[in-house]
Parts: structure tokens; sequence; C-alpha cells
């Protein structure tokens, strides 16, 4: 959105006004020039998903996400909107997946248990658990553990989205909101922002190495999975796997870090 937009204004300018006077024409004006982001995110929530979640579906979420943004943006704070609507749309998307309970009982429940067991395990090994240490620890076959984690990863994915922290105003702030974009966290009620950036760092540094590429991948240099095969020479479903992995493990260290165990 650029110079002569609406009137003659800039983008700035036209915040600025939609702020004081709430205009209409101003708010379809910024639906307009946004809606594709809404489609942008819901191309990245959609990787992952099981084949009965739909990407109009997602787009549909978002863009519930996309008019609370332009709603509560305030112009003022020093935020990009398109930063700060990234995370109120893939927000609202991940909120109607809860509600509409998209992930079948018996997956979340093995989820959970493999992430418990992540979690004991690397508590007690004071490192990160193998594939093959996890699979004893469940006792079931190397080959089985790794069928698991493809069918888990869009509850893994989901799982990113828990609230990591809730400042004023109900302003959540998710672990994926911390890993892709943490210069978006609202400075004004987050005073611990540095202190959640560097609590992330360091969980993603003591990753294996190739979890921790799939992540910076991913989350910083925006590359699809198959992209990240091909870069990894790996297949797409191996590198599912290893992202599904690094967010298991991910979790495990950070919900050790705030526990003081790490």
């Amino acid at each position: 959105m650029g110079d002569g937009f609406i009137d003659g204004k800039n983008e700035q300018d036209l915040w600025n006004d939609y702020k004081k006077n709430k205009d209409p024409k101003v708010r379809d004006a910024f639906i307009k020039q946004y809606a594709p982001l809404v489609k942008y995110v819901a191309g990245k929530v959609a990787v992952g998903m099981p084949h009965n979640v739909e990407f109009d579906d997602l787009v549909g979420y978002g863009i519930f996400g996309l008019f609370d943004a332009i709603d509560k943006f305030d112009p003022d704070k020093n935020v990009k909107f398109k930063t700060y609507a990234v995370t109120r749309i893939r927000g609202a998307i991940f909120d109607e997946l809860r509600s509409v309970d998209w992930v079948p009982r018996s997956v979340r429940q093995k989820a959970k248990e493999i992430e418990e067991t992540v979690s004991a395990l690397e508590s007690s090994l004071g490192r990160t658990a193998s594939d093959l240490e996890v699979a004893a620890k469940l006792n079931v076959s190397l080959e089985d553990y790794q069928k698991t984690l493809l069918r888990i990863s869009g509850t893994a994915i989901l799982s990113l989205h828990d609230v990591w922290y809730s400042g004023e105003d109900n302003d959540k702030v998710s672990i994926v909101d911390s890993i892709e974009s943490p210069q978006s966290l609202n400075p004004d009620t987050i005073v611990e922002k540095e202190e959640i950036k560097r609590v992330i760092v360091k969980a993603i540094s003591d990753l294996p190495e190739k979890e921790k590429k799939v992540l910076v991948l991913y989350y910083y240099e925006d590359l699809t999975l198959k992209e990240i095969g091909q870069i990894l020479e790996v297949t797409e479903s191996r590198v599912s796997q290893l992202h599904t992995k690094a967010i298991l493990h991910l979790r495990t260290k950070l919900s050790n870090l705030k526990r003081g165990i790490l």
C-alpha cells in the first residue's frame, strides 16, 4: 500500500485516520490490501495438516484474524502492521482449529504420551534424547516410532501455538510467535521480551543439528518442507518427522528452562 492509496494519503496517515474515525471505507481498503497475507499464512499453516483440513477453511478462519488485527492495530507502536497481522491471523486460524476439534482423540493422546516420554528422558539424561531411546522407552520399534511422528505432525504444529506468555490486555504470545518474530512482541505489555527471546534461542541452539536446520529454514528462511528436503537431501516425509521431533524437543526444553531445570 503506497502513496495515493486513498485520497493521496500514505499508509501511515491512513492508519492514523482509521484509529480516530474507524472509517469503513478505509477498513475495506486495508482488508483488500492485506487479503493476500491471509492466504500466505493459511498456506504456511496447511503444511503438515491432515487431508481433512481444507485450505479454503483456513483462509476463512484467517480472515477473522485480519479483521481483528485491523481493528486493534495501534500505529503509534513501533511494530509494522504486516508483522502484527500475521500473529493475529495465525492465532485466529489455530483458535478455530481447536474449536472444531479436528485432531482425533487417539492422535492427541499419542502426541501427549510421546511429549511426556521425551520430557522425562531429557530431564534424566540432561541432553536431547535419540529416536532409539524414545522408541525403547515407549516399547515400540524405531520404524513404528517414526511412523507415529508423521501421524502427530499436525498436533505438534498446533502445540507450538499454545500460549507461552499472556501480557496485559490479554495480549497472548505463543511459542511460534517468539520463534518467528520476537520483534513483534509488544514492549509495553511484555517486559520479558528479551528473556523470552533468550530462552527460545538457547532451546533451539541445543537441538540436534538437522532439527535445528529444519526450524531455522522453516521459520526464519520461510522455506517449505519440500524445499528443506531438497537442501538436506532427504524426503519430504523425513523433513516432516524432523520438524515434529524438533517441536517436541523444543517444547520440552522450553518447559524445563521455565522450570529452571536447564
